[in-house]
């Protein structure tokens, strides 16, 4: 089983040739010291595409299975397809979906998208309950992006917010297992993904339930 430590220090091996996302080689001076919410997670306010008020950690990833990707609303290439595939991984997992299994989205354009934005675009891909957009403080969503894996040793790569739309982070938080998934691969892979860091899960079977 691998820990959270673990799986990012070998991110290195990228998965579809994205080599470093994830590694901790980064500079000191280019990586954001992070307010903790456990030693691990930063755990700053954040707001919900319906104006809820939330704490990172806190309110949404202790003690639970999540499921993480990263977008912008303006974005017309790689996060409509993400979107589109996790929408199905939505639809398989069922009724696991906020209540075993929670999903976010985090925006990588926060001084644009505001909780109003982010509710259009909840509601122009049709994202069913359990599953949350998330804006904030520009910073502090920087912040997430290194803490949870989101970025490039590459300054220039770095900055290319396309980037960072291409993976999912997936973890159980309680036990510290965590992997990535690529957002663009089919969505039976991104299930597959989930199922086996959810411990709850037999590997007969996979809990998995078809879309409507």
């Amino acid at each position: 089983m691998n820990t959270r430590r673990n799986l990012i220090g070998g991110l290195g091996a990228g998965v579809l040739g994205l080599a470093a996302l994830g590694s901790l080689g980064i500079a000191a001076d280019r990586q954001p010291q992070p307010r903790q919410g456990d030693g691990r997670f930063p755990n700053p306010t954040l707001f919900t595409h319906q104006g809820r008020k939330v704490e990172f950690y806190r309110d949404l990833l202790r003690g639970k299975v999540v499921v993480l990707n990263m977008m912008y609303a303006s974005c017309g290439r790689n996060c409509p397809t993400a979107t589109a595939n996790l929408r199905k991984v939505q639809q398989m997992l069922g009724d696991r979906v906020g209540r075993e299994i929670f999903m976010y989205s985090i925006t990588l354009q926060p001084e644009l998208d505001q909780p109003h934005h982010l509710q259009e675009y909840v509601d122009k891909f049709h994202i069913g309950p359990g599953w949350e957009y998330l804006t904030g403080d520009p910073q502090d969503i920087l912040e997430l992006r290194y803490a949870l894996g989101f970025y490039d040793v590459d300054p220039i790569v770095d900055g290319n917010q396309l980037t960072h739309t291409g993976m999912v982070r997936i973890g159980n938080e309680p036990i510290g297992r965590w992997t990535m998934a690529p957002a663009l691969t089919d969505p039976e892979h991104i299930l597959s993904a989930i199922n086996h860091v959810d411990h709850r899960v037999e590997l007969t079977g996979w809990g998995m339930q078809q879309p409507s």
